[in-house]
Formats: structure tokens, sequence, C-alpha cells
């Protein structure tokens, strides 16, 4: 049938146009049906092809091995050490000074000391005063920060490239020639007292303090609040502080650590002109007394009238850093409490609802840190996630399956590299070579002794670390509400305190008594 029959009339070149469009469109569509059906073809299953079987997950794949670049050592004119790690995919360079000195060095009667002059580095240094210096980093872009640990104290300075010089400089005043000016040790110390007061308030900080007494007592560092106390933040003097900074701030007690976009010849000489006048001291060396471990289970109920939850810590002497033990009781730790499918969280979250979530953790330290179990249950529930804690730290001396034990390592040597991931990431790694003295490719073995480790390995370390009838109990909740149940329990000795026989009266602020 022809165009004019159809009562559509066209000229001859009207017509010739739209032809050439029909043939265009014609193989435009051809292709789009290919497209389609190559599509169809990848996506679309045969009938005859493997059902994929979804009644369990995928086989992980071999975990990647870390591999960092070398690190770099050098020193300065005046003997300050330099660990270097070049990391270039970014204009960005994060430098982290670590001394030797933490809450360990506190003085008696001065705890708090370590922390409190860290804290006041960064208010007012060289020729700026603490606002003057605030503006200062920020019209950098930079950041710098300071604190103390029970080992260690860190000036932490995280920079552009573009503005590193004056970043460094400002470093240096900080570490070197802090100000502790007496109108910030007053300001700082109303911020610490006004800390003490909220504890009053707070089981989760009121079960902490007493959990590292009980275990540690008050005679050993780690068994004190790093802050310190009421009578010791006020006796504080801006003497303390300089004496304590001249005691320990010395460049032989010190390593800075740089990761980022530089080299060693384009860094040194900068770090030079900052650090050189810095001289080398004669730093104390620090005893701590022993340790004892925990003879037998007792429980410490502190009254808190009113909490809607109980928080509960169960613990005793873990294990030093330096352990050969390290890696098998990180898999252990896995397994019993330090992921989200450990057997503690899917117990007391998953199966029971008693917690948003329960852990476990070994706090490894020069000298044997603790290991603790714990959670923030609902108070109705106390004297039943009890049971549960115990029954998980029973259980985990008993041989642990296969399919759990390979779980547990791929979790610790997949999420590994996430550590490493930002130039503050590195430096803080970096920081654990200095303190424990590791050698430079620990981090590219870690995975490798993560994996090495037996199922042998596991029963053993649980049995020497983890023993339930050793143990101290922190209970910080409702005692109205809970004792009846813990006491029902029989798990020992119950003992009942006041929040102020922890923690001591709360502070009056404002007030100099």
């Amino acid at each position: 049938m022809t165009s004019r029959a159809l009562g559509l009339e066209f000229s001859h070149e009207h017509t010739a146009i739209e032809t050439r469009i029909g043939r265009t469109n014609v193989a435009k569509m051809k292709t789009f049906v290919c497209v389609l059906l190559l599509i169809a073809g990848i996506f679309v299953t045969p009938l005859h092809a493997q059902k994929p079987d979804r009644s369990k997950p995928p086989e992980l794949s071999s975990p990647p091995t870390l591999r960092l670049p070398p690190i770099q050592h050098f020193r300065l004119s005046n003997g300050l050490p330099v660990l270097l790690l070049e990391k270039h995919e970014v204009p960005l360079v994060q430098m982290n000074l670590l001394l030797k000195v933490g809450s360990t060095a506190d003085p008696t009667e001065k705890s708090g000391l370590a922390s409190l002059s860290a804290r006041m580095l960064t208010e007012g240094a060289g020729t700026r005063n603490a606002l003057q210096l605030a503006d200062a980093i920020d019209f950098l872009g930079a950041s710098l920060s300071a604190s103390a640990g029970q080992h260690t104290t860190v000036v932490a300075l995280h920079t552009p490239l573009n503005k590193l010089d004056s970043a460094v400089a400002l470093l240096a005043d900080v570490a070197l020639r802090p100000q502790f000016a007496n109108e910030e040790l007053e300001r700082t110390r109303k911020e610490l007292l006004t800390t003490l007061v909220q504890w009053h308030d707070e089981p989760r900080a009121i079960a902490s303090v007493l959990f590292n007494e009980t275990l540690y007592g008050t005679k050993h560092p780690y068994g004190i609040p790093e802050i310190g106390n009421e009578r010791s933040l006020r006796s504080f003097t801006t003497e303390d502080l300089k004496r304590f900074h001249g005691k320990y701030f010395h460049s032989n007690n010190a390593t800075l650590i740089v990761v980022g976009d530089v080299t060693v010849k384009s860094i040194q000489s900068k770090l030079e002109e900052a650090f050189s006048t810095w001289p080398q001291g004669n730093s104390p060396s620090l005893k701590l007394p022993p340790i004892g471990q925990i003879e037998r289970r007792e429980v410490y109920l502190v009254d808190k009238p009113g909490a809607p939850q109980s928080e509960i810590r169960i613990g005793r002497i873990g294990a030093p850093r330096l352990t050969d033990d390290y890696y098998a009781i990180l898999v252990m730790n896995t397994i019993l409490g330090g992921s989200f499918t450990s057997r503690l969280n899917q117990n007391l979250r998953e199966q029971h609802g008693y917690t948003y979530g329960a852990r476990s953790t070994f706090d490894f330290l020069p000298q044997p840190g603790p290991f603790l179990a714990g959670a923030a249950v609902q108070t109705a529930v106390t004297d039943k996630a009890l049971v549960e804690f115990m029954k998980e730290l029973n259980g985990i001396l008993q041989p642990v399956p296969d399919e759990e034990l390979t779980r547990a390592k791929n979790y610790l040597a997949l999420r590994y590299p996430e550590n490493f991931q930002s130039v503050a990431q590195i430096a803080n790694q970096l920081g654990e070579l200095v303190t424990y003295d590791l050698p430079d490719d620990y981090f590219n073995g870690y995975v490798q002794h993560i994996l090495a480790v037996t199922g042998a390995d596991v029963q053993r370390v649980a049995k020497k670390y983890i023993d339930p009838d050793q143990v101290a109990i922190i209970i910080a909740g409702d005692q109205k509400q809970i004792e009846a149940g813990v006491k029902a329990l029989n798990l020992g000795p119950l003992h009942t305190l006041t929040i102020n026989d922890v923690l001591g009266k709360a502070p009056v602020i404002g007030s100099e008594k």
C-alpha cells in the first residue's frame, strides 16, 4: 500500500530524509537489542548452571598480607631519634613526639600530675598565650594536641604539607616552651574537678574506678585514676608543672615519629631548626611495685539508687604486652568477647537481649594489664546476666571448634590493614614500636602470626589467664533492686559500698577546701 493510499503525501526529498532516519533508527535499535541480550547473558543464569548454595556464607579468600614502606631512622644533632615513614598519596604530614613518661611517674600525693602537665602544654607556649596559640593552629588548618597515658606522653601534630614549616615551629614551642600560665591552670583545674563531680552520676565511671583499684590497689599507679583526685588537683601549682616538665622532657627521653608526604632530605633540616637546641637530660628511672593476682572470687556492689542499668565488670590481672602469648590471647579474646560475633555479645545481646553490647578486653601494658569482661545490663536482669557471664568464662576454657577459630583469626587478619589508612593512624601504630622496642618488620608479620595460632594455643592461654574462680566482680547499680538476686548466686563474698566509698565526696566547684 502506497503512502497516498494511506492519505499521507510526502515530497521526494522529505521521503528520502525519513528513509535515512529510519535506517539509522533501525541500526540503533539493533545495537540496543544486542546490548540487552548481552546483559541478559551476564545476569541470567542458564537452566543447566549450578545453583548457589545459600545455606551458608561464601568462603572467605586468604587474608591479604600487609606490607608497609620501609621505616627510616635518623637522629638530630642533639640525639633526638626520628622515625620516618613516607606516604605520598596526599599532601599531609603527621608528627607524634612521644615521651617516655606518663602517670606512672606521678609523685606520691600528686596523682594526676602527668595528665595535667600534658593538658597544659597546649594552653599557651612560646610567645603565644592559649587563645593566640589556638588561633595560630587554626590559621594553618592544622591540629595540635597533647595527652598522657600511663607510660607515655604524646604531642601530636597534623598539618597540610604547605604549612609544615610554621606547624613544626608550633609543635616545638608546645613541647619545649610551654608557658604553664596560672590563669590557664585554674581554668583547667576547674574542668578536671567538674569531671570528678560528673563521675558521681556515671555508673560506668564508678565501676571502672573501683575495678582498677580492686585489681591493683592504691599503691600501684594502675589502680589510681590518671586525672588524679580532688586533693591532688587542688594542690597543683605552676611550679609543679615546670618541675615535672624539666625532669622528663629531654631530647634523649623522646622519639619523633613522622609520617606523610616528606622525605629525609626534605624534613631533616626543618627538624634541626626546630629541635636542635633541646638539651638532653637525666630522667629518673621508675620502679613500679609488684602486682599480685586476684586470689579468690569476690563481689563488690556499689549502690547507685534509681540506676536503670547495672554496670558489670569482671576481671583479673592479665598479661604484659611483650608476652609470648600475645597473638594467642588476641585470638582467644576475639572468640570470647572481642568482636560483635563473640560469645559474650551473641549470648547477652543477641540471644537474651540483656544489653546493647557485652565485651571482653586485655589491656596490654609494660606490666601485666587487666583482663576485663563487662557490659551495661538492664537492672532487672543483673543476676541473670552474671550467670551468662560466668557460663562464657567457663566455656572458653574448653576446646574451641575449628570453624570458630578460623572465623576469629580471619576477623583479626582481615581488619588489621584498616589501622594503617591515615597518616595519623600509622603514626600511632609506630608509637607501639617505640614504646615496646619492637622490630621494624613487626607489622608486616602480624597477619602470619595470627593465622599461625592453633586451637591448642587458644585453650592454653584461656586456662592460663582466665580463671572464673579467681576474679573480681564489680557491679554499679540500684542496690535495692539487684542485691537479693546477686546474693542468691553465691558467687563469693558480697561487699556493698557507696559512691563516696569509691570516689570520695564530690568536689564543690569554686571552693578551695
